[in-house]
């Protein structure tokens, strides 16, 4: 029985793994910053309620006109 040799592009598996690296340290720093800056960010959540209540009433209009 021949066994099928499958070849195997080194470059394309070291890029998919250096993408998986710099993703999950995206990850991590995204993390890291939601965690430090909290306050701040809970002040533009607050912030941008209101406009969004605002564009989501000029939607549901303009599909209620429809």
């Amino acid at each position: 029985m021949a066994e099928e040799v499958k070849k195997v592009d080194a470059k394309k598996i070291l890029s998919t793994v250096f993408k998986v690296v710099l993703g999950l340290a995206f990850l991590a720093l995204g993390g890291l910053a939601i965690i430090r800056w909290l306050k701040d960010l809970l002040i533009v959540f607050k912030g941008c309620i209101g406009l969004f209540l605002i564009l989501a009433g000029v939607i549901t209009l303009a599909i209620a006109k429809e």
